[in-house]
């Protein structure tokens, strides 16, 4: 019977202790779960990166780390950890939820609905936006999230780009990889979408450079990774109206500090990291097969490439 701990903030337990017994009693196997169980009987873990479990030494027959959270930058260097660690991929939550504020975001810039919904001077401009065809997106990042932005942009007739570390192939998206492959990628793209994890090959790749291939007037959406972005060379290029607006989910310092200019940048949108999140109903399905599958010595899903980072 494997033993479950479940390692984050006391409150996420209250959000989560329903959901889990539920999604567990499903699989049909006999458990325990708990906050409070002996490190040399734990099995699994259920894990977030900011709980206070960060030294996994003690855990001498644990099995799998479960991560509760899509990133795994916080957890994946930790050397005491040698176990597979799995992030969560969560289509029904998680995935979800990013495509709905993708999307809406994509279509907000679009659209140019700021100018309608704030609009002091009463400004009766008849000029129609373009249609989605004329509108080039592309999505940094081709992982779960990045392919499912991707196909819903697709859906609603926007030419959408991809790049991504490795190749991949993905039907009606033009795809590019690699080094070589970003500044193509990037090449006129009118809205540029950042999905990519935070990892040492991914820091700044928001930079002087690349936004200088952007067509001009472009716009950016961040709800992936803060340290993706040189703030200094946004900022720069927001000023000098290269890009004509940013809508930032995600920042290197969260909450985002009172100061910071961004808040203040009339062409700047700050989301406080809401553009998805994970659901305890759902998410406690993903984690619950994890360890069905595990138990039954089916091979677990979505298992961090550690070498990669994510």
């Amino acid at each position: 019977m494997p033993n479950i701990l479940f390692a984050a903030r006391s409150e996420s337990w209250d959000e989560y202790e329903t959901p889990l017994n539920a999604a567990l009693d499903a699989t049909g196997l006999p458990y325990t779960l708990g906050t409070d169980i002996a490190p040399e009987q734990v099995d699994y873990i259920v894990y977030a990166p900011n709980s206070d479990v960060q030294d996994f030494t003690p855990f001498t027959r644990l099995k799998a780390v479960l991560n509760l959270w899509a990133g795994v930058e916080d957890v994946v260097g930790n050397s005491t950890l040698t176990v597979p660690l799995a992030r969560m991929v969560d289509e029904d939550g998680l995935t979800q939820g990013m495509v709905e504020w993708v999307t809406g975001h994509t279509l907000r810039h679009h659209l140019g609905m700021d100018a309608h919904i704030v609009n002091p001077d009463r400004a009766w401009d008849t000029t129609p936006p373009p249609l989605s065809a004329d509108r080039p997106v592309t999505i940094l990042g081709l992982g779960t999230l990045g392919q499912a932005c991707a196909h819903a942009l697709t859906a609603l007739g926007f030419p959408v780009s991809g790049w991504s570390r490795s190749a991949k192939n993905l039907p009606g998206i033009t795809t590019y990889a690699g080094d070589d492959g970003l500044h193509d990628a990037l090449r006129d793209a009118q809205i540029v979408i950042l999905l990519l994890p935070d990892t040492a090959a991914t820091a700044n790749v928001i930079n002087a450079g690349t936004l200088a291939v952007m067509a001009p007037g472009a716009m950016i959406l961040n709800p992936g990774r803060g340290p993706l972005i040189d703030d200094d060379a946004l900022l720069a290029a927001l000023d000098s109206g290269q890009i004509s607006h940013a809508t930032l989910d995600v920042f290197r310092t969260e909450p985002l500090p009172d100061d910071h200019t961004y808040w203040t940048h009339p062409k700047v949108t700050v989301t406080p990291h809401i553009a998805s999140t994970t659901r305890p109903e759902t998410a406690a399905r993903v984690i619950a097969d994890n360890i069905r599958r595990a138990e039954d010595g089916t091979p677990l899903q979505h298992v961090v490439d550690r070498n990669a980072g994510y």
